[in-house]
């Protein structure tokens, strides 16, 4: 306890020292500097980082494969996040009062009824992966098809549904009344975006199939700078607040779907090509996508239900404790998802990969794949949570301004799940190896049960009695829900891959699964 308050003590005074006059600024650093960390990453990584050369079967030099895979698609995920970061770092410092908590109060919403179908993305990608191992360029190219048209579809009915029951969903959460006409505002414009926002992570799947997860990054890094550039000018010239921050978010999901859509359309890979002209949809390709994708797609669904019962439930504290309670619960919702971005990027590695090998036969590979990749999150974790706990305090003040109330909330959530946040990484790595040897619909029996089905249990069972009634112990129940879950898969995977047959452990001829990055 005296080492963390020395901690927050020294990061006070170095922050007051650095802080720049001009808050505007801040936004634009943060993106900057990522953007600028991201490119020297491409420069140290060496050639592999250019060349179309990167074999996903091969057992040499697999760990640097895995980085170069890896980087392009943690520094994606971390600037998607600094979207809605944005949002909220803008929004505490030139918006309303309570904008921070109002648009907080979304967050598990949207996932909720976004992640089903950005689910079938996984699916996407391990069918992609699959006929890239095998080099079958020709189902490749209808699964290309097919993934564009169910995710304008998808995209379409989302949009639609959540911008006209927003208001409804809000209410069945428990939203607070200072809070719920904001929430709302806020809540139907960023709906309008989603149909731009499955186009973009449908195809950047396929991309990442095929190992190009630079070219993602480049119109993501694009995108978020107007992102934010937006935000700026619409919360701080025309005072639009929330709504604002909305129609941002919404135009700069439209450029980065347009960027990658005009990418496939112009630039030739080595693997599909993607013609408007010849743009069909193949029911068969879309069964297999949604076999591959849906149970994933439900797992997310339900982990978002689990969440929304924890929205909720701080909802319930803040009519007690007041809105900075919700204000400072979802500023570190926003700072802990950078550390589960930068391990989930490495377990997705598993997925592609695992995938590829899989499909070539290789067994041995899949195995090795899987320990290589919990070093990386490991590493992964203990970079980016260091960072989130030792600055924790000035960081959550960039949300939430002249509210140390707030911030006191979010330091209580942020140091048990960050701390632990690893079994998090292990328990995503365990459940997409599953995945890769052809097993959807079980890690998502393990995790509706294990995690899902434990919070739950803890929400309505431990969380009422008086003791247990606060933010600390409502977090308590992510860490211990995780390593339950983790552990089931661990077990199960080592069960189900000595059982695992294949053929010789010889490439399929002519399959030498390259990757373009």
């Amino acid at each position: 306890m005296a080492l963390r308050n020395v901690c927050q003590n020294q990061t006070k005074i170095q922050w007051k020292k650095l802080r720049p006059k001009n808050q505007q600024i801040y936004p634009f650093c943060a993106y900057i500097f990522v953007a600028n960390i991201s490119m020297r990453c491409y420069n140290l990584l060496g050639e592999n980082m250019t060349k179309s050369n990167m074999d996903m079967t091969c057992e040499k030099g697999m760990i640097k494969n895995l980085i170069v895979f890896v980087t392009p698609l943690m520094l994606s995920g971390i600037l998607q996040l600094l979207f809605t970061a944005s949002d909220l770092i803008v929004c505490g410092m030139f918006g309303s009062e309570h904008s921070v908590g109002a648009i907080s109060s979304t967050n598990a919403l949207i996932n909720l009824i976004v992640n089903l179908f950005l689910g079938l993305s996984i699916g996407a990608n391990i069918l992609m992966a699959r006929c890239y191992g095998r080099q079958d360029s020709e189902k490749g190219q209808r699964v290309a098809y097919t993934a564009v048209v169910l995710s304008a579809i998808m995209g379409i009915g989302v949009g639609v549904l959540g911008a006209t029951c927003s208001k409804y969903f809000l209410q069945w959460m428990g939203t607070n009344p200072e809070l719920i006409d904001l929430s709302t505002r806020y809540l139907q414009i960023y709906f309008v975006g989603i149909p731009f926002s499955l186009v973009y992570n449908f195809c950047a799947a396929l991309l990442r199939a095929v190992g190009d997860t630079r070219r993602p990054f480049y119109f993501l890094t694009a995108s978020g700078l107007i992102n934010v550039a937006l935000n700026l000018l619409f919360v701080i010239v025309f005072k639009l607040d929330v709504v604002g921050v909305a129609i941002a978010t919404s135009i700069s999901q439209a450029l980065s779907a347009a960027a990658v859509i005009v990418y496939m359309r112009l630039k030739k890979n080595n693997f599909f090509l993607f013609r408007f002209s010849k743009i069909r949809f193949y029911r068969s390709e879309a069964l297999e996508i949604a076999r591959l994708g849906l149970p994933a797609g439900l797992q997310s669904m339900i982990f978002s239900i689990s969440n929304v019962m924890i929205q909720t439930s701080v909802n319930d504290l803040s009519l007690t404790l007041g809105p900075e309670s919700v204000d400072g619960n979802g500023a570190a919702a926003s700072l802990e998802g950078f550390v589960y971005t930068a391990m989930n990027s490495c377990a997705q590695a598993v997925v592609t990969f695992g995938s590829a090998n899989y499909a070539a036969h290789k067994k041995a590979n899949i195995k090795k794949v899987i320990v290589k990749t919990i070093l990386l999150i490991s590493c992964a974790w203990l970079i980016t949570g260091s960072v989130v706990l030792i600055f924790a305090g000035p960081l959550l003040g960039l949300y939430v301004r002249n509210n140390p109330a707030a911030v006191q909330f979010g330091l209580q959530r942020i140091y048990i799940t960050v701390g632990t946040y690893v079994l998090c990484g292990l328990m995503d790595t365990f459940a997409f190896a599953l995945r890769a040897i052809g097993y959807s619909v079980l890690p998502t029996i393990i995790s509706t049960c294990g995690a899902c089905g434990f919070r739950l249990l803890w929400i309505f069972f431990i969380f009422p009695l008086q003791y247990f009634h606060n933010i600390t112990w409502l977090a308590i129940s992510y860490p211990i829900s995780w390593l339950l879950t983790a552990l089931v898969h661990l077990v199960c995977f080592a069960v189900l891959y000595k059982k695992l047959k294949m053929p010789a452990e010889q490439p399929v001829v002519g399959t030498t699964a390259t990757a373009t990055t």
